[in-house]
């Protein structure tokens, strides 16, 4: 009989150890809290769910790795907020430990994060749903972590972990000596999915409706001061506003009327001078401080200089979240299916 892997850890850990352990570890966004416990309240998925529409398996029924995929464990999940591809991996749809090949599924992972670890990525995994009847040991998680060597761990720039309990805080103390201090700091640990939606799209994320529904429990559960508020209502622009307004204010605002806006202008201008030799110059993302640091210069109207930071991929980063923060695409709302029906059209 399968041995839960709290209770491997038991006999070698108490609480003291734990919260001293952590704070060596320095894991970012880690706390003393009172984390919930992994025997949580069931949330079965319903048909007049509000959740997310069950993800589509695009592999064909005899592909080596059909059988993982149609469970929806892994799914990649559209772009973060910063341009980075989002892996998603939902324990909740992991069937009971007999019935799925563990082995298979770390390929499976494997497989899909070779076609992005070349770029910049980001790994969300929603812990909710990991049970005892489910839960894979501590030998494979040690084995699948050891797996992932520098190539998928030097591209990854956040594992966000979605409502971790005390089995997590206990697991990665048990892994410690794994786990170096660079790695240890792109970890972030997410209470509530409100917390995750600062750098995530969650309508691009495809939540499971029983997730959601456990986020509301959790919310329910804490004190008005502890809930995360609602966000507060967008602004006016500011005067010199520049990111996340539309093109037609910005040439209503700009004293010579240019039809192309500064920011464009700027980063293009710079990249054109610095940087056309630069092998994947928009695949790499930068700083995520500095990039809000030049966006806010630039609402601000304040003079932008990218000589001074010393980073060619940064006016990429810029321009790409420029144009990712539009009200409307370049290409509008209105043409959209005119562009999708090109590939349709007979070459001539």
């Amino acid at each position: 009989m399968a041995t839960d892997p709290l209770s491997e850890l038991q006999d070698d850990l108490n609480l003291d150890d734990t919260n001293q352990s952590l704070s060596q570890l320095k894991l970012a966004s880690i706390d003393d809290k009172d984390w919930p416990a992994d025997e949580v309240p069931a949330f079965p998925k319903s048909e007049d769910s509000k959740g997310s529409p069950e993800p589509v398996t695009h592999l064909r029924w005899d592909d080596p790795y059909y059988d993982i995929a149609r469970h929806h464990i892994v799914e990649v999940a559209g772009d973060d907020k910063y341009g980075r591809k989002v892996i998603l991996f939902s324990a909740c749809r992991m069937p009971p430990s007999h019935q799925l090949d563990h082995v298979k599924l770390l390929g499976y992972l494997k497989f899909t994060l070779d076609q992005y670890v070349e770029s910049d990525y980001t790994l969300v995994y929603l812990h909710h749903g990991l049970t005892s009847e489910n839960k894979p040991s501590l030998s494979w998680l040690r084995d699948a972590y050891r797996e992932f060597d520098r190539k998928y761990k030097k591209n990854i720039k956040a594992l966000y972990i979605v409502h971790p309990t005390m089995f997590i805080k206990t697991l990665l103390i048990l892994f410690k000596p794994l786990i170096s201090f660079k790695f240890g700091r792109k970890i972030f640990y997410v209470n509530f999915l409100s917390e995750l939606e600062e750098y995530v799209k969650l309508e691009q994320l495809g939540i499971p409706s029983q997730v959601l529904k456990y986020d509301e429990y959790l919310r329910s559960l804490q004190k008005p001061s502890q809930v995360p508020q609602k966000p507060i209502p967008p602004r006016p622009p500011l005067p010199n506003q520049q990111f996340g307004v539309s093109l037609q204010h910005l040439r209503e605002k700009s004293p010579d009327q240019l039809c192309v806006p500064l920011v464009v202008r700027e980063t293009i201008a710079h990249l054109q001078e610095h940087a056309l030799a630069t092998e994947g110059i928009f695949r790499r993302s930068a700083n995520t401080q500095v990039v809000r640091d030049v966006q806010q210069k630039y609402n601000n109207g304040v003079p932008v200089d990218f000589q001074q930071y010393e980073d060619v991929h940064l006016p990429a980063v810029i321009l790409k979240t420029f144009l990712r923060e539009l009200p409307e695409p370049l290409l509008t709302f209105d043409l959209y299916s005119h562009v999708v029906s090109f590939q349709s059209l007979c070459s001539q």
